[in-house]
């Protein structure tokens, strides 16, 4: 299956280590989560994943555990090592010499993955060990938001791997789905696949039955509170919704919409575009703006991500949608307003029920 990389993962074809960075957080957790899923050999143990926090597990202790083979009936083992800020790139010398020997003699079936948020600076001493590694060991991957290309053709493998067809309007739907998030792109057309059950063809139909469409001009009552950040008002948009008895994905599209239209903005911004052009071609209010503004990159993500967490409650548990929501719309009006904010779902469960 084509894959984030641009190709077919296959493990002889791996570096030992990979360096990812860019704003696209969740297209580097996407990535860890094909080259492990394509590690996994039939009904047999999936390779160890350990995650580290240099901050908190100095480089000199991670590089131990790289070069130490693990007591697993897993071939493979990826350490990811997560660089939470990115003036981290600068390592101290004695562990820049420690990584750059590594790099130059890694431990076979161990892969490691070191993450950074943003651009990687070619100058820093992170950027200058991979760089040194020998051809082939180590490689340096800007995680680009995909454009419509890259999300059919990551459809069309996706489709391929769980033996379904289906046609170019099928496939544009997905895409549309996904809105440039390639797991969430993965965990629709699952559930269609799903549903068709032992059905080859993928039709229209099946699509619309699982993930209805949203009408746009509804959606404007709950953009507008969602862009001054009054979670009152949006809380009564969605009970209102709910009164009407719109089912709960219909509402998580909603929600998705609107923040969409947020990394669209933030996307357009990062490319150089005037404020102005963007401004009409996004057709916003100032507060539209301020939104973009108030909310960073990094929190964005966590928005998007919490928002999929929801969506995969809500088709896959008896949790209460309704419940789910608003808090998630509590969530973001904190994170809206500047506030400090503990994601919904480290707080109390939603009571089960419709």
């Amino acid at each position: 299956m084509r894959s984030l990389l641009g190709r077919e993962i296959r493990e002889d074809e791996l570096p030992a280590a990979f360096l990812l960075h860019g704003e696209e957080g969740v297209l580097a957790r996407e990535l860890i989560r094909e080259i492990r899923s394509a590690l996994s050999s039939g009904g047999a143990e999936g390779p160890l994943l350990e995650r580290f926090d240099p901050v908190q597990t100095p480089w000199r202790d991670i590089l131990d555990v790289a070069r130490t083979m693990p007591f697993s009936f897993s071939p493979w083992r990826l350490l990811v090592v997560d660089i939470e800020d990115s003036e981290d790139q600068d390592l101290r010398t004695a562990d820049s010499k420690l990584l750059t020997e590594y790099l130059a003699s890694p431990t076979g079936r161990t892969l490691l993955i070191v993450t950074v948020p943003g651009k990687v600076r070619k100058a820093s001493s992170l950027s200058r060990a991979f760089a040194a590694a020998p051809k082939g060991t180590a490689a340096v991957i800007e995680m680009k938001k995909p454009d419509a290309d890259d999300l059919r053709d990551g459809a069309k493998g996706l489709l391929a791997g769980l033996g379904k067809t289906a046609g170019r309007g099928v496939i544009d739907r997905f895409v549309e789905i996904a809105a440039g998030d390639f797991q969430r792109m993965a965990n629709e057309i699952d559930q269609v696949a799903a549903y068709v059950g032992d059905g080859k063809a993928i039709e229209a139909a099946d699509v619309d039955a699982l993930i209805p469409r949203v009408k746009e001009p509804e959606n404007w009552a709950l953009y507008n509170a969602m862009e001054s950040g009054d979670t009152a008002k949006a809380l009564r948009v969605v009970a209102a919704e709910f009164a009407d008895g719109a089912a709960p994905p219909l509402v998580l599209g909603m929600i998705g919409g609107f923040l969409k239209r947020l990394v669209m903005a933030k996307s357009l911004l990062r490319e150089g575009k005037d404020r102005r052009e963007v401004f009409r071609e996004m057709r916003g209010r100032p507060e539209f703006f301020e939104a973009v503004d108030a909310i960073s990159a990094r929190d964005l993500v966590r928005l998007l991500e919490e928002l999929q967490a929801a969506d995969l409650k809500i088709k896959s548990s008896d949790v209460n949608g309704r419940t789910l929501l608003e808090s998630f719309l509590a969530f973001y009006g904190r994170v809206r307003k500047g506030r400090r904010a503990t994601s919904p779902g480290r707080g109390r469960s939603a009571r089960p029920g419709g």
